[in-house]
Order: structure tokens, then C-alpha cells, then sequence
């Protein structure tokens, strides 16, 4: 098999170890143990494996006498230049030019396929992710939870699974309460109530309720009727505001569901009933409980209270029963730093349920967000009157620049967000950064048309240049990217490869030409090298499209 990408690489690895190791004891070698790295030091070969260390001791073999047996096999390959074994026994590949160079035109002819993988093909994905209360504008954490789950999103569909983009409106409870008593007090003139909320989106959606209403609210005879119109139609009008929000910033949502669906359908009940079937269901003090000790919780729950008030995590029961019962097989939940301690009960209501834990559900858990303007923390909102929102955030650098920045960090750390520095056309600003790269590719591309270079020529063996070799590599590493990405849950290692990418393309485009200078000839040099600038082009739009950021071609 010749090598013309690195897929072909790790299948013609794969059989060459199983020929090596062909009659020994042991378990047979499948695609799935074959790992290739790019090797941090060039000068160590295009592409590191660590496949014998990985093997050896299931043989009982030494690792660096079966990497040296691996090596002397591999070299036979076809597009395989030199094979090294370093250290326990490492295998470091060297690829020959043409090999190599072949990857360009393998990524033209794929195009927006390219980096896609079948890491998850077939598996069946709820992603549930931002479910602010309908009580008020997103806010800036949960805006991080719009750029970050709808990347996840894009990223679980280019590894081949069925997504599903699911919001959780928390219609049911006190909250909503607050929310209408707040907009009652706003429509006759009285201060917010003490728990209540405040902005000027209340005083908004308040005289919206007004204009809506169809009669005069003066002639309804009670405040509780009045406060009724406010909350059946504010949560309403406040829902279209989150939704258009939301759309604007370029997240849709395939599934709205409505917490209070769960409470008016008797999914609750029929959540209690299965889980009583299975003999987790007790009860004491007039209460009813979930045995989910004995599932590693540090205390059992009380899903109906003494009262007969359902508990708040019984409507999590029914809501996970209800998305199993839809087909889903993975469930995945983005939340705040402040629902850390809802993880082990959630665990321990999946395994109640007789589901894997961390598997059929899993809970992702992201800290904190801070703007920062003129060296100072943001820390109020206009419209809100009490914290930062999506549309502060998107008025001052724009949806790009937001949704790349809050996708740049992993969820796992708290991250600062300096505005003065996403509104500069600069380097210093990463989303220009990368973007700009993406825009120079196709000024190449229309420059080269202009000189009368096309891509009727692709010769592999004349990307020899050393940026052109090492341009190649990092174009060869987007879908083992995209595929950690998906696995590990994390979105920012797309958004850190396009700026090394970016920068791996800069550095090329400042060493060689795809136009001829002056009087020169055109070449099947040039030719070629429209095919690398094409293939950078497409590979960092395709990254930028599962950030949800666009890929100007002009800026």
C-alpha cells in the first residue's frame, strides 16, 4: 500500500506488526492500538509510534528488540523514506517527499470530509447544554456554555454520531414565581420584590405583557389572576428573547423542553414507579426516598416530600428516564461550577436505573468567565442591572471573536476575556489571527489565477521545502485532533491547532512563492504549491466550522 495520508500510514503499520508478531501468543493487533504522533523534534522523523512498548508485554517480548524487527519491515513500504528506533523502542517514520506531499492533494479532493472520523458513527447523542431560567438574558457563563456545547455538538456529528442539540427551560418552581411577582410589581409601579428581579428587562418585558394582553388587566379582579397573566406570558416573551439570542450567536437547538411537562404528564410518577420496580424506592418519615447509597452517594434522596411536593431532583429522574426512552445512548450535560455537588447523585440515579454511569450520562462541568475592559473586571450589564449577558459580550467584540474566545480554554479553567484586545486587527488577537490566515489563502488562491497558475499539475516530490514539510505534518495532525477533541470532550484543541496551523501557514507563505516574481516562468512548482495553499485553506475553514466561527475570505 502506498502512503498518501495518514490513515494509509497506520494501516500499512498495522500490517506489518501483525506480520512480525504472526504466530506468537498474544491477542491479535487491531487499527485501534496503532498510535502515530507527530514527533516534537523534526529531526526524530515525520510521524512516532509507540506501538511495540505498547505490545511487548502481552508477547513477552523485549520492546526495543520487536520495535527493531517492526522497523526493518516497515522500511519496505512504499513512500517510507527511513525507519529509527529510539530509546525502549520508539519507531520513528520518515516519510519521502512525494509521500509526504501527497496529503495536499488527498485534502483538495476531500474538502469539507476532510478531519471527519467514525469515532462515534451511529451512536445516538443528547447534548444538553445552556437551560438558563426563562427568568432573565443569558448570561456570560452561560454564554461560554453556547460556544462551548455547540462545538462539542459539531464535533460528535464530524465523528459520525447522531446529535441532538437539547435546552432545558426550567419553567417549574420558585424562580418562575420570583420572575412574575417582579414583573407585577414593575406593571404597577411598586419596587422589585425583595427576592425578585431587577433590569431593565423587566421594566421590557413587563409592557410587552401590556401590549399583548388583549383586554385591559385594570378589569381582571385579583392580583393573583394579574400576576398569572404576567408569568403565562412573560416566561413566554422571555423564552422568544433567549431563543433569538441564541439563533443570533448561531446556536440552534434541535429539542426545547419544558421542566414543567415532566411535572403536568405524570413522568414523574412513572419515574418513581420503575425505579420502586427495581427495588430502589423506599419509604420513611412520609417521605419517599432513593436508595442512592448503594450507588455512592453520601446520602439517600427524598423524591417526594412529606407534603406530597415532588423533590427538585425528581424531575431529574423523569427527565433522564424520558431522554433514555427517546433512543439516546449517551447523554451529555454541560453545567456551572456551582452544580459540582449535583455529580454523584446523578451518577448514582443512572446506575439506579440499571444505566452505566459516566456513559449513559455524563455531567461537564465548567468554571467561571470574566470580562475585562481597560484592565478592569465587567462586571454589570445594562440590561440585566446585575450581571454580564450574551449580548454585552457579543456588542463589543462580535460573534466570532466571542465564540472563539470562550472555546479557546478547556472548561476546566476560570478565563479571563480581555475585550480591548478581541476588537484589535492584530495578531495579538487569535480569532484574527487564525482568520486572517484563512483570508491570505484565498488571496493566494485568486492571485495565482491572475498569473495564470492553476492546479492542472500536482507533483508530490516538489514540496521539498522544510516549512512546506513541516506545514504538511501539522495539516496531517487535524483529524487525530478532531478525534481527541471528541473524545476527550474538548473543543479547545480544535481552536489551538487552527492558530498553529496559522501560524505553520504564515511561516510558509513568507518562504515560498505560489506566483512567479518578475518575468519567471510558471512552474509545476507553483502548480503544486496552489494545491498545499488550497489544502490550508480548507483545513482551517473546516476547523473554524466546528467553533461555529466564519471563514472570511477577504479581510
Amino acid at each position: 500500500m502506498a502512503i498518501v495520508n495518514p490513515a494509509d500510514l497506520s494501516a500499512s503499520l498495522l500490517t506489518v506488526v501483525n506480520t512480525v508478531v504472526a504466530g506468537r501468543d498474544g491477542t491479535p493487533v487491531t487499527i485501534g492500538d496503532v498510535a502515530l504522533e507527530r514527533p516534537r523534534n523534526r529531526d526524530h522523523g515525520d510521524w512516532a509510534s509507540n506501538i511495540a512498548m505498547k505490545i511487548a508485554k502481552a508477547l513477552r517480548a523485549n520492546p526495543r528488540e520487536l520495535a527493531t524487527q517492526i522497523a526493518e519491515a516497515l522500511t519496505s513500504v512504499e513512500g517510507v523514506a527511513s525507519v529509527d528506533v529510539a530509546g525502549p523502542g520508539f519507531i520513528n517514520i520518515t516519510l519521502d517527499a512525494a509521500a509526504a506531499g501527497a496529503l495536499a492533494k488527498t485534502i483538495v479532493e476531500a474538502d469539507t470530509a476532510y478531519g471527519t472520523g467514525d469515532l462515534y458513527t451511529g451512536v445516538t447523542v443528547n447534548i444538553e447544554f445552556v437551560s438558563a431560567n426563562p427568568t432573565g438574558p443569558i448570561h456570560i457563563g452561560g454564554t461560554r456554555w453556547a460556544a462551548v456545547g455547540d462545538s462539542l455538538a459539531r464535533i460528535f456529528t464530524a465523528e459520525g454520531a447522531v446529535v441532538t442539540r437539547e435546552y432545558y427551560f426550567n419553567d417549574h418552581g420558585a424562580q418562575i414565581d420570583r420572575f412574575a411577582r417582579s414583573l407585577l410589581a414593575s406593571y404597577l409601579g411598586e419596587p422589585a420584590p425583595e427576592d425578585g428581579y431587577g433590569g431593565e428587562y423587566i421594566s421590557d418585558i413587563a409592557a410587552r405583557v401590556i401590549a399583548d394582553y388583549p383586554g385591559e388587566l385594570s378589569t381582571i379582579p385579583t392580583r393573583e389572576e394579574v400576576q398569572e397573566v404576567f408569568r403565562s406570558t412573560g416566561v413566554e416573551l422571555m423564552f422568544g428573547d433567549i431563543r433569538a439570542s441564541l439563533h443570533e450567536f448561531g446556536v440552534d437547538f434541535d429539542v426545547y423542553f419544558h421542566e414543567n411537562e415532566l411535572h403536568e404528564s405524570g413522568a414523574v410518577e412513572r419515574a418513581v414507579a420503575r425505579l420502586r420496580d427495581l427495588g430502589h424506592i423506599y419509604e420513611a418519615d412520609g417521605a419517599t426516598w432513593l436508595r442512592t447509597t448503594d450507588f455512592g452517594d453520601d446520602k439517600d434522596r427524598v423524591v417526594i416530600k412529606s407534603d406530597g411536593e415532588a423533590a427538585y431532583i425528581s424531575g431529574d429522574l423523569a427527565y433522564y428516564l424520558n431522554k433514555r426512552e427517546r433512543g439516546f445512548e449517551r447523554n451529555i450535560i454541560l453545567l456551572g461550577a456551582d452544580h459540582h455537588g449535583y455529580v454523584q447523585r446523578l451518577m448514582a440515579m443512572t446506575a439506579a436505573f440499571g444505566d452505566e454511569p459516566y456513559y449513559n450520562l455524563e455531567i461537564l462541568i465548567g468554571q467561571l468567565v470574566n470580562l475585562v475592559r481597560d484592565g478592569e473586571p465587567l462586571r454589570m450589564s445594562k440590561r440585566a442591572g446585575t450581571v454580564v449577558t450574551m449580548e454585552d459580550l457579543v456588542e463589543a467584540v462580535g460573534v466570532d471573536a466571542a465564540r472563539y474566545s470562550l472555546v479557546r480554554s478547556s472548561i476546566d479553567t476560570e478565563v479571563d476575556i480581555d475585550l480591548d484586545l478581541l476588537t484589535r486587527r492584530t495578531n495579538d488577537n487569535p480569532v484574527f489571527y487564525v482568520q486572517y490566515a484563512h483570508a491570505r489563502t484565498g488571496a493566494v488562491a485568486r492571485n495565482a489565477a491572475d498569473s495564470g497558475v492553476g492546479r492542472e499539475v500536482f507533483d508530490a516530490g516538489l514540496l521539498t521545502h522544510e516549512t512546506e514539510s513541516i506545514l504538511l505534518g501539522t495539516l496531517a495532525e487535524f483529524p487525530r485532533i478532531v478525534r481527541q477533541a471528541a473524545e476527550l470532550r474538548e473543543p479547545h484543541r480544535v481552536a489551538r491547532y487552527a492558530e498553529e496551523l496559522a501560524g505553520t501557514y504564515h511561516r510558509w507563505y513568507d518562504n515560498c512563492r505560489v506566483t512567479p516574481l518578475g518575468d519567471e516562468e510558471v512552474s509545476d512548482v507553483h502548480r503544486t504549491r496552489l494545491w498545499l495553499n488550497d489544502a490550508t485553506g480548507i483545513v482551517l475553514r473546516n476547523a473554524l466550522a466546528l467553533l461555529g466561527v466564519s471563514a472570511p475570505e477577504r479581510m
